[in-house]
């Protein structure tokens, strides 16, 4: 009797020839349905039922993800109403292995009639989900890993794998970006890394600056003494241009030596020529810089060095893309 290990090998020997025999069954139709999926205008929808259904989730959420819009429609729910989710700029992809699962045979007559194309995926080519579909994708044949050969391992394994492999020939086709997958995984490591400056920076109107000539103290009366976040104030010239900036650090620095210094116009305490960040710049990399020189505020400039923002390491650690000491950034 073969081990744990052994059988668990065998098993992934069997899940590994599969994906094998799917790769050599590939031919023009998978073309086809990418070239499908690319022509939906609507949604591509995907069902299946049981362990195909579960798979038919997969990809709906992997398409989703890559730029294809589509969701997931359950067949038995389908025949009792949800079908009026479907229309004809939709794409039907539907999975079984037999192709001839009740629930979703009783589908195929009105997905017809409402006018949306149906990609079949099974194994078997003389099922009735064959013969209705617009484009057929055969799946591997291969017996099921299963102890008692019943339990869906390999055909899931195939559907998986076609699955995988259709979704990522249309996102290759479409051009699928980085910065469009992030849009899609705002609350994932590339998404947070892909941040621009302009998407977590105050805006004037949130975080007005201080001009020129303005005494020290009006302007941290105007800003509240800097007892919150930021602190920092952004000094401007007539024309909106950054030339200085003054920190709560600059303001006790200057308290211990000149208390006088806060009737003076802002321009005598200020730290002139700040460095700064333009908006459309990766917020992780504005944070290398601000950790680099231990800043917790930086402008915000335009093209032309005028003010458009004030980007707080506050922000940046709410945004998970600064981290605190001793923690992953």
């Amino acid at each position: 009797m073969a081990s744990s290990l052994e059988f668990g090998r065998e098993v992934l020997r069997l899940e590994a020839e599969v994906v094998a025999a799917q790769r050599e069954l590939l031919d023009g139709r998978f073309e086809e349905a990418v070239e499908l999926v690319l022509a939906c205008a609507g949604h591509v929808v995907t069902t299946g039922m049981g362990k195909s259904g579960i798979v038919a989730q997969k990809i709906s959420a992997t398409l989703a993800s890559t730029g294809t819009p589509s969701f997931f429609l359950h067949p038995a729910e389908a025949i009792h109403g949800d079908l009026g989710r479907v229309g004809p700029r939709d794409l039907v992809l539907a999975l079984s292995r037999s192709g001839d699962t009740e629930e979703l045979r009783r589908l195929l007559g009105p997905v017809k009639r409402i006018g949306a194309p149906l990609v079949a995926m099974t194994s078997r080519a003389e099922s009735d989900l064959a013969r209705h579909a617009d484009c057929l994708l055969l799946l591997a044949q291969a017996p099921e890993a299963c102890p008692i050969g019943l339990a869906p391992t390999t055909s899931t394994t195939a559907q998986l794998a076609l699955g995988d492999a259709l979704a990522m020939a249309v996102a290759k086709r479409r051009n699928f970006t980085r910065e469009e997958f992030a849009l899609y995984h705002p609350g994932g490591a590339l998404g947070r890394s892909l941040l621009r400056v302009a998407e977590l920076m105050l805006r004037p109107d949130e975080w007005p600056p201080t001009r020129t000539g303005t005494s020290t103290r009006e302007a941290l009366v105007q800003g509240g003494g800097l007892g919150r976040r930021p602190g920092a104030l952004v000094v401007v010239d007539d024309a909106g241009s950054v030339v200085g900036i003054l920190t709560d650090g600059d303001v006790r620095r200057h308290v211990l030596r000149d208390p006088g210094f806060l009737d003076r116009p802002i321009e005598a305490s200020m730290t002139a020529n700040p460095r700064t960040v333009r908006p459309d710049q990766l917020a992780a990399e504005a944070w290398r810089t601000m950790k680099r020189f231990a800043f917790d505020e930086m402008p915000v400039t335009d093209a032309e060095g005028r003010f458009v923002g004030l980007l707080d390491v506050q922000v940046l650690l709410a945004a998970g893309v600064a981290a605190r000491d001793g923690e992953p950034a």
